[in-house]
């Protein structure tokens, strides 16, 4: 008995070649600038103080909603904190310079002055210091808050008295000076100005303030 062939069926169609798939990235990309946002939440607390400033408020200078706002800087209190060491840290970049100056003391200080009022009266409004308008309130509650504000007095302190120390030690002012007391003296003084700016005294008054707040000093000395 003769077998018959098997017909040959069609080709069988060959797989399709799938394509990896990328892995979706979870989440939304980052819609804002950390530091833009810092610098927008360091001018509302410099504005308004800590217990004035709501997170509402927060979240409308930054663009922000409050989940985004806690995922990048922490609570309220963080939030505060970070932008008070920003203020800190861009002050310090601005004066440095001015405190290593080597010029006479004289022209030294009204430098350092007319770079402080800058910064006090700089922006829509007059804001004075965050440190002496709004920290130093929240210093009296707040350990870590009054570590910062003390040390910001202190800095500034011993930067003023590297000031008079070299101002002595070049013969500007007298061996009986004491660079500590004076140095202090010229810190007291930008904390009444940046409180006086902050309430709106004009520049000019403020500058006669200062001249005769160096006078004093240098005369003293």
């Amino acid at each position: 008995m003769v077998q018959k062939s098997k017909r040959a069926g069609p080709p069988e169609a060959a797989a399709p070649k799938i394509e990896p798939v990328a892995p979706k990235r979870r989440g939304r990309p980052r819609a804002y600038q950390p530091d833009v946002a810092l610098g927008k939440a360091l001018d509302l607390f410099r504005k308004d103080g800590f217990a004035a400033t709501s997170l509402d408020d927060l979240s409308a200078a930054t663009g922000m909603n409050r989940p985004s706002l806690y995922g990048a800087f922490g609570d309220k209190r963080e939030l505060y904190i970070k932008s008070y060491q920003r203020y800190r840290d861009d002050a310090r970049t601005r004066m440095i310079n001015l405190f290593r100056d080597e010029i006479p003391i004289r022209k030294r200080l009204e430098r350092i002055y007319a770079a402080a009022l800058d910064i006090y009266l700089g922006g829509e409004s007059p804001r004075g210091c965050f440190t002496v308008m709004t920290a130093a309130s929240e210093a009296v509650f707040d350990p870590e808050i009054r570590a910062m504000v003390l040390d910001g007095f202190g800095e500034l302190d011993k930067a003023f008295a590297s000031c008079f120390r070299k101002a002595r030690e070049t013969g500007e002012l007298a061996e009986s000076a004491d660079p500590i007391v004076l140095s202090q003296l010229a810190s007291a003084t930008i904390h009444t100005i940046a409180i006086r700016a902050r309430a709106g005294v004009p520049r000019r008054e403020l500058e006669a303030i200062v001249k005769g707040a160096i006078d004093v000093m240098l005369r003293a000395a």
